[in-house]
């Protein structure tokens, strides 16, 4: 059995796999390094997990810190990711339920990050929260 965090996470990275500009190069909690022939592309992976019962039934509210980073390559990197982030934001907000397994998506924060390599590169992160529900004893039902 597959938690309902898995359920999300895939629905996510199917959501934005037609991001625009990025030729299906969606990549989930990647550690290798990307080549220049691998950019643009989108990491995805999530960062933190809260849960709290606020009430007498039997569930767990959930609310599940996301992070998607996209990472471009060109002399104004964070020019070039903006169409991406764009495509991916909207592919992403077109389902706010995830197929069925979130109550929400939320969009939380977005950060750039400039880096040098054998050309300017940037990383511009977009948070989202994705608030769920599960049973309380077990966290593939609800």
């Amino acid at each position: 059995m597959t938690t309902r965090r898995e359920h999300i996470l895939d629905a996510v990275k199917s959501a934005i796999s037609a991001t625009a500009g990025v030729d299906g190069r969606v990549y989930r909690s990647r550690v290798t390094a990307l080549t220049r022939a691998e950019s643009p592309a989108i990491l995805l992976s999530w960062a933190s997990e809260t849960s709290s019962q606020v009430t007498s039934l039997a569930t767990l509210d959930h609310t599940l810190e996301i992070q998607v980073a996209v990472i471009v390559r060109g002399d104004t990197p964070d020019e070039v990711a903006d169409p991406i982030v764009e495509s991916l934001h909207g592919l992403l907000m077109a389902d706010t339920s995830l197929g069925g397994y979130a109550s929400d998506v939320v969009p939380t924060s977005t950060s750039n990050e400039n880096f040098e390599a054998d050309q300017p590169g940037g990383v511009i992160t977009a948070s989202y929260q994705v608030i769920y529900r599960t049973s309380n004893n077990n966290l593939a039902t609800l």
